[in-house]
């Protein structure tokens, strides 16, 4: 099981990074993306802590664990920069907190990361063909959540990517230890999404290439 969303106490998370990376590995996980909530105030600052820690500790805990960062509420026409403000301090993965129906996100938000061309495109709620066409062609990944409220709209999600190619990936978005689900339940929960058994583990090899791009595999 992958998992490429999760945050911290350096944001609005419970868990010191150490203790996610450890709880993930003991759950089953073999990789993670460490994806605290991200601006351009925080974003460097975010890395510097997270970088350092991750290859000592993942490798301790026979997990990968990715640096990364989640732009949230960061307005549409800042979403570039800010990502790129993100790869240029060591960011290894780069979501955005979609347009998800429970948050008040900023319309357009969608849009802008999908032609920002980061890495996964974050509970994107009632996301439009146009997006989904665009996440498609420019290789974005859209997520399938876990997490309570912004999963509500997942079965549109995967509906909108089978029917226009786009490629899915499936998260916690875990902010607490009891965030951090069984394998066996993220599986359950992707199938009441719609996703068939071979659509969840196409989910997972996405998620396993981002891992491996991200290392340099």
């Amino acid at each position: 099981m992958i998992d490429l969303h999760m945050h911290t106490f350096f944001s609005d998370g419970e868990l010191v990074p150490t203790e996610l990376i450890r709880r993930s590995s003991v759950a089953g996980y073999k990789a993670i993306a460490i994806t605290d909530h991200a601006d351009k105030s925080n974003i460097k600052w975010l890395l510097e802590n997270i970088a350092g820690i991750v290859d000592e500790v993942g490798a301790a805990n026979n997990i990968q664990v990715l640096a990364g960062v989640e732009l949230t509420h960061v307005p549409p026409q800042s979403i570039a920069d800010a990502a790129q403000l993100a790869k240029d301090h060591g960011a290894e993965l780069i979501v955005v907190h979609g347009e998800s129906i429970v948050d008040l996100v900023m319309p357009g938000t969608n849009l802008a990361a999908i032609k920002a061309q980061v890495d996964i495109l974050a509970h994107p709620g009632l996301i439009t063909v146009e997006e989904v066409k665009l996440a498609a062609e420019l290789g974005v990944y859209l997520e399938i959540t876990t997490r309570k409220g912004n999963s509500l709209t997942n079965g549109h999600i995967v509906k909108m990517a089978q029917e226009y190619g786009a490629k899915l990936v499936i998260n916690n978005d875990a902010h607490a230890p009891s965030d951090i689900l069984s394998p066996e339940l993220v599986h359950k929960i992707a199938l009441g999404a719609g996703m068939s058994d071979e659509q969840f583990q196409q989910a997972q090899n996405n998620a396993a290439q981002l891992v491996a791009k991200a290392k340099g595999h």
